[in-house]
């Protein structure tokens, strides 16, 4: 069908109006019959059971009674004003109370009637009671209906639009009228053969079941659907996308390996390279002699290698006449990585430069001939490699860090720096859970580095309560002895009321006080401090010249200290997992055995014990970026809220793992047999992409 009746504003249907629909609009973002048909309940309330007074209990959340009405009064004048209501069954009596709509109550609660009640239970003066209960006379066909409804939808709503008489029943009766009238116009979207194999609900049934199922197995069928298509819409998007751009975007063909790649590689490189980085390079370097655009997502734990991979797979692209570039998300990694790249080629190799908004003009002016000319081959910087001004000569590599920290925009300007576009190489140290990155970065094949470089220890991580502060100071003061230096790492730099914290003022402090000069050095370093007098601290830290860096999370990314063996986070209960990790991996960088300390409070909330056991128990990226998307939702993982691929209605990647990979499995089966959905049998499948493309919702209900 052609989108209608559901692109149809909502305020044409029947008890919404313009005043209404203004409110849904600003509250909950609903504008059409699609919006309110996509506002799925977030739970159902049982209403097949029915309790006897005597059995209610304060705790529970919603209960049914069947019980006569006694005694009925008016109590209180104007603000206390309220309906009281005594109600018995054969167990027991129970007072029910409205402090609104009592004129409404007033007239349809009578005396002597007997009545299904619905609502909160609670306990006032030791008895029953129930405020503002749901009623309906018992024995009448809607009593039957509404009491044998199953499972009832509950709604998020807001208080702006209770004013609107539309809390969760308001917003039930609507949506249920909305599905009497058009639940015909819901067609199916998925081909019949696709149905039948994962034996789905049809689309219609599907729609009517998660807002108004017969029973838990019907409603369970129905967002079992809604997840599959959900799932594989978003695999087919991905995937199409992936297709169209093998087929648009031709590669340059890098046929192959010469004299860079070989002498770094027999005489340079100071290292034996693990098999993960050896299965890395061997995928790069197969898809670069296609002739398509490589899209390459390289992932790995911090210190595992990945700067080493991106290098040489830029000495391969210069041994086939071509200028590569690192773009980094700050100037601290930008030169973390320039820093890396000059220790590992050396002098007299190949021409590296670093461009930042710290680089000089004179020096830019150079540095843009250079590259200009061809002379310059390797290009590391920030954001500023994208300005209309940065030209090169044959752009044949881009090594994207931390992509998630720009914006698509960006990310395409590189691509426009060539006439053929450059191979792409994004990478991440923040290691992300298959499901996740098959959704972030579907599109992108995936490499993964799983190995540490040889001759690294893991990291030894230690968890220690307050009042362990004593033996962790001795603990420091060894280290320190054996030569090592140790990071101190605080979340706060000002004293905050609300939070219990250490701030990193009074740490600094109390450290000074425990380490003091001469015979000990400190080092410290936040935000807030200008970017000279940030370097410089930093600098002092890595050459040797203090042993202690107090500082907050600026050093989660772009410090390599290989002497630094230790490194503390107080009160690490208050940072998120991924973080926790990062930081972990300040350390662990020569061949010394490190220590990671959290530092806690005695009281932790149960989600921050699971954090920090999880620390203590294992070193695996994998299985903490895992147990992260567990408690925290995808959601919140870094970078995906910009990934606009998250916006789920209904299916959840923590939980929903084994579906997404029938969905993506599904979609690859497809395709592999019909690249181009040409075939009769997946006509549907062929429209809805094209709807897509023409800029409408994913979601039509057509």
């Amino acid at each position: 069908m052609d989108g209608q009746p559901f692109n149809t504003p909502v305020e044409y249907l029947k008890g919404v109006g313009t005043v209404r629909a203004d409110a849904l609009k600003k509250e909950l973002s609903i504008k059409t019959f699609e919006d309110l048909l996509l506002h799925f309940p977030f739970r159902h309330i049982d209403r097949t059971r029915f309790y006897k007074i005597r059995e209610i209990q304060p705790d529970l959340p919603y209960v049914q009674v069947i019980a006569r009405v006694i005694h009925k009064e008016l109590l209180g004048e104007k603000h206390t004003r309220r309906m009281v209501a005594q109600v018995q069954d054969d167990t027991g009596v129970m007072e029910l109370v409205w402090f609104q709509g009592i004129k409404w109550v007033e007239k349809n609660l009578i005396p002597g009637k007997a009545y299904i009640l619905f609502g909160k239970p609670g306990l006032f003066n030791g008895k029953a009671q129930m405020s503002h209960p749901e009623f309906d006379l018992y024995g009448t066909e809607a009593a039957q209906r509404k009491g044998n409804m199953a499972l009832q939808p509950v709604y998020s709503s807001t208080e702006k639009l209770k004013q609107f008489t539309l809390d969760s029943k308001g917003l039930q009766k609507l949506i249920a009228g909305l599905l009497e009238r058009h639940v015909r116009d819901i067609h199916e979207n998925l081909p019949l053969y696709i149905i039948n194999k994962f034996n789905l609900l049809g689309r219609a049934d599907a729609y009517r079941n998660i807002h108004f199922p017969d029973d838990a197995a019907t409603l369970a069928e129905a967002k079992h659907r809604l997840k599959f298509e959900e799932l594989f819409f978003l695999q087919l998007k991905l995937l199409k996308n992936k297709l169209l751009r093998v087929q648009k975007f031709k590669g340059n063909i890098f046929d192959k390996v010469g004299p860079y790649f070989n002498e770094f590689y027999h005489n340079r490189l100071p290292f034996e390279l693990t098999n993960s980085q050896k299965k890395v390079l061997k995928e790069i370097r197969q898809d670069t002699q296609r002739g398509v655009q490589m899209n390459r997502l390289l992932q790995g734990d911090v210190g595992s290698g990945k700067t080493v991979v991106a290098l040489m797979s830029m000495l391969i692209a210069i041994d086939n006449g071509f200028q590569t570039c690192i773009m980094a998300p700050t100037e601290i990694l930008a030169n973390q990585h320039y820093q890396t790249i000059k220790s590992l080629v050396g002098d007299n190799f190949v021409e590296v430069a670093l461009l930042t908004g710290s680089t000089k003009p004179k020096d830019r002016k150079i540095l843009h001939e250079k590259l200009e000319n061809g002379e310059l081959k390797i290009l590391i910087g920030t954001h500023a490699l994208i300005e209309d001004k940065v030209q090169y000569k044959n752009l044949g590599l881009v090594v994207i860090d931390e992509q998630h920290r720009f914006g698509v925009e960006q990310r395409a300007k590189l691509w426009r720096k060539n006439a053929v576009p450059p191979h792409i190489l994004v990478m991440t140290a923040t290691p992300i859970p298959r499901t996740l990155a098959m959704t972030l970065y579907g599109d992108l094949d995936i490499s993964i580095i799983d190995e540490l470089p040889a001759g690294r220890k893991p990291i030894k991580t230690i968890h220690f309560y307050e009042n362990s502060r004593l033996r962790m100071f001795g603990f420091m003061k060894e280290e320190i002895a054996r030569g090592r230096q140790i990071y101190i790492v605080y979340p706060l730099i000002q004293e905050s009321e609300k939070l219990d914290l250490k701030n990193l003022m009074d740490g600094f402090e109390a450290i000074s006080r425990e380490f003091p000069l001469p015979q000990y050095r400190l080092s410290v370093v936040y935000g807030k401090i200008k970017a000279a007098d940030k370097e410089f601290e930093m600098q002092r830290f890595v050459k040797g010249e203090t042993q202690i860096m107090v500082a907050t999370t600026v050093i989660e990314v772009g410090v390599n200290v290989p002497n630094a063996s230790v490194m503390i986070i107080e009160n690490a209960e208050r940072f998120g997992l991924s973080q926790l990790h990062q930081l972990r991996g300040r350390v662990g960088r020569g061949a010394e055995q490190s220590y990671c300390i959290l530092m806690s409070k005695e009281k932790l909330s149960p989600e921050g014990r699971i954090r920090l056991n999880t620390m203590v128990k294992t070193n695996n990226g994998f299985e903490i970026a895992e147990t992260d998307l567990r408690l925290r939702g995808p959601g919140n993982i870094e970078g995906t809220q910009q990934s606009g691929l998250l916006d789920l209605k209904v299916a959840d990647l923590t939980t929903d793992q084994d579906l997404l990979m029938q969905a993506r499995k599904c979609v690859e089966d497809i395709f592999a047999a019909d690249p181009q959905l040409t075939l009769p049998e997946n006509q549907l499948l062929n429209l809805a992409f094209q709807a897509k493309n023409a800029g409408l919702s994913w979601d039509k209900i057509s």
